[in-house]
C-alpha cells in the first residue's frame, strides 16, 4: 500500500505593515501641502478681487452717484442714466461705433483671411512674410497713429502725394465727414490684422491636403476650392474671430482720440471716446460710470455668445 503523499499548502508572504493614516508626521506633511496650495489659490483670488471684481463693483456703484472727486459723492439713483439717455451724443456715439464696427468687418475681417490664404500658397520665405505681416502689431499704438497722421496729412502727406502723381484731386482724409471714419478703419485694420492673419494661417495648415487634391481632381477652380473646402473647414475659427472682432472694434478709442479727436462735427465720436469726455473733460464720473455699465452689458451679450459657441464646439 502506497504511502500517502503529503502536500504543503503555499504560505503567503507576510503583508507589509501599512502605515497608519493617523501618523502625526503624515498629517503635518499633508496639512503643509494643503496650506501651500490654498496660499497660491488665495493669492490669485485676491488679485482678481482687487484688480477686477472691485473695479467692476465700484464702477457700477458710481453710476448711481454724483462723483467729481472734488467734493463728497452723493447718491442720485437713476439720474445719471436718465441724463445719459437724454444726451444726443449718446446716440451719436453708438451710431458711430456701430458704423465703425460694420466697416471694420468689411475691411478688417476680409483682409486678414485673404492675406492668410495668399501667404499659405508660398513655399519659400514663409517665416519672413509672417514676420512682415505681424510687424505692425509690435509697433506702439501711438507710433502707428503718428505714422498714419503723416500719411493722411492734407499737405505733404503720402496719400495726397500719390493722388497728385496720378493727377487726381487731393482729399481731406481726416477732415471730411464722409472719409474720416473710413480712414480710421484703415488704420485699425493695418495695425491689428497681423494677429488674426497668423490665426488663419495656423487653421489653414490644419486642413487635410487630401481635400484639396480631391477638389483638384474634380476640376474645381481656386475660387471653388476656397468656397467649398477652405471656408467650411474654417467655419468655427471664422465665427470666433468675427465675434472677437466685434467686441474689439466696439471698444475703439485710440484711433479717434489721436487722429480726429471725435471730429469733424462729432462724426468719429465713439462710445469710449465719449466715456473719456464725461470723465476727464466734463469731470462727471457718475455719467462715465453709467455709460461704462451700458457698454459692459452690451459686450457681455457678445461674450456670452462667444462662450456658448466655444462650449458647443468643445
Amino acid at each position: 500500500m502506497a504511502a500517502p503523499t503529503l502536500t504543503r499548502e503555499p504560505v503567503s508572504p507576510p503583508e507589509p505593515q501599512k502605515a497608519s493614516m493617523h501618523n502625526p508626521s503624515r498629517r503635518r506633511r499633508r496639512l503643509s501641502e494643503h496650506l501651500v496650495a490654498y496660499g497660491f489659490l488665495g493669492a490669485g483670488v485676491l488679485c482678481f478681487a482687487l484688480f477686477s471684481w472691485y473695479p467692476i463693483i465700484r464702477g457700477w456703484l458710481l453710476g448711481f452717484q454724483q462723483v467729481t472727486f472734488s467734493q463728497p459723492a452723493t447718491w442720485v439713483g437713476w439720474d445719471n442714466y436718465r441724463r445719459l439717455f437724454d444726451d444726443p451724443l449718446f446716440v451719436t456715439a453708438w451710431r458711430n461705433t456701430g458704423y465703425f464696427t460694420l466697416l471694420a468687418l468689411v475691411f478688417g475681417f476680409a483682409a486678414p483671411f485673404l492675406t492668410a490664404v495668399v501667404l499659405n500658397e508660398f513655399r519659400h520665405a514663409r517665416s519672413y512674410l509672417r514676420m512682415t505681416v505681424y510687424l505692425p502689431v509690435m509697433l506702439p499704438p501711438i507710433v502707428t497713429m503718428l505714422l498714419w497722421r503723416w500719411f493722411y496729412d492734407p499737405g505733404p502727406g503720402l496719400f495726397n502725394n500719390v493722388l497728385e502723381t496720378l493727377h487726381l484731386p487731393a482729399q481731406q482724409w481726416l477732415e471730411s465727414e464722409n472719409l474720416s471714419m473710413i480712414s480710421l478703419v484703415l488704420v485699425s485694420t493695418w495695425a491689428n490684422m497681423g494677429t488674426t492673419t497668423l490665426i488663419y494661417l495656423a487653421a489653414l495648415g490644419s486642413i487635410p491636403g487630401e481635400l484639396y487634391e480631391a477638389a483638384e481632381l474634380d476640376g474645381a477652380s481656386i475660387r471653388q476650392r476656397l468656397w467649398h473646402v477652405t471656408i467650411p473647414q474654417m467655419r468655427f475659427i471664422l465665427m470666433i474671430t468675427l465675434l472677437l472682432q466685434v467686441i474689439g472694434t466696439m471698444q475703439v478709442f485710440i484711433e479717434p482720440y489721436v487722429l480726429t479727436g471725435g471730429g469733424p462735427d462729432d462724426a468719429t465720436v465713439t462710445v469710449l471716446l465719449l466715456l473719456y469726455r464725461y470723465a476727464f473733460v466734463y469731470n462727471d464720473f457718475g455719467m462715465a460710470s453709467a455709460m461704462s455699465t451700458v457698454l459692459f452689458i452690451v459686450l457681455g451679450l457678445f461674450a456670452a455668445v462667444y462662450l456658448r459657441l466655444t462650449r458647443s464646439k468643445g
